[in-house]
């Protein structure tokens, strides 16, 4: 598949390394020049383009950048991918940490609802809460021991296509609902940061609370 990535950081890099060695031609932005990335593309063969440039043609698209920076990418970013393709999004909200305040998501809109208003575009969110090092090292062939992943999203074509791709890097995908459920994966909840199995998963999706944990509100 061709695959556009948008976000270069510990996730963004991630997952060009693990995908273009799947063998996926694999398209790679930042905010800067493309010239920043020469280096991932000499060691990944994947190819470093504009941020506007990544979504062209693509079967899949992935924005993994800091939600800060959200509201700053151009508009119809992601509308020059093919008809369908999915867009997933890895981004987490960390207000003390580096984002500050977001009225809305302090208000209790979910971060990847709030993501998919501002791209104009269904989203699926998915890889917000693996740290990298065990994205890039601990993917398994299916029938071992794997870590488990949670996908929220719009069921259909485009989820199948979400969870075969989690399913291709290594890891169990595990459905986690609708986008508005995508909050039971942010950041404080109990599946976030942990490498459970499908089991697991499933369990602390169903018993994450919709409020913001203090540590992950803004001061």
């Amino acid at each position: 598949m061709r695959i556009g990535i948008i976000g270069a950081g510990m996730i963004g890099g991630t997952l060009t390394r693990r995908l273009a060695a799947l063998g996926h031609e694999v398209r790679v932005a930042n905010s800067r020049d493309p010239e920043t990335l020469s280096e991932l593309a000499a060691e990944t063969g994947a190819t470093a383009v504009w941020a506007r440039e990544a979504a062209l043609d693509a079967d899949v698209v992935i924005v993994s950048i800091p939600q800060k920076n959200t509201p700053d990418l151009a508009p119809g970013i992601v509308s020059s991918a093919k008809p369908g393709a999915p867009v997933i999004e890895t981004n987490n909200y960390y207000p003390q940490q580096r984002d500050g305040r977001i009225d809305a998501l302090e208000n209790g809109t979910p971060e990847s609802v709030w993501v998919a208003d501002l791209l104009g575009i269904g989203v699926h969110k998915v890889f917000n809460g693996i740290y990298w090092k065990h994205l890039l090292e601990r993917g398994r062939p299916r029938g071992e021991d794997r870590i488990a992943l949670p996908i929220a999203g719009a069921d259909g074509p485009v989820k199948d296509t979400v969870l075969a791709l989690v399913d291709e890097l290594g890891f169990d995908p595990v459905d986690a609902g609708s986008l508005e459920d995508s909050w039971r994966q942010q950041p404080g909840t109990p599946v976030y940061g942990k490498d459970y199995d499908v089991e697991r998963t499933r369990k602390a999706l169903a018993e994450a609370s919709p409020e913001r944990p203090v540590e992950f509100r803004a001061g």
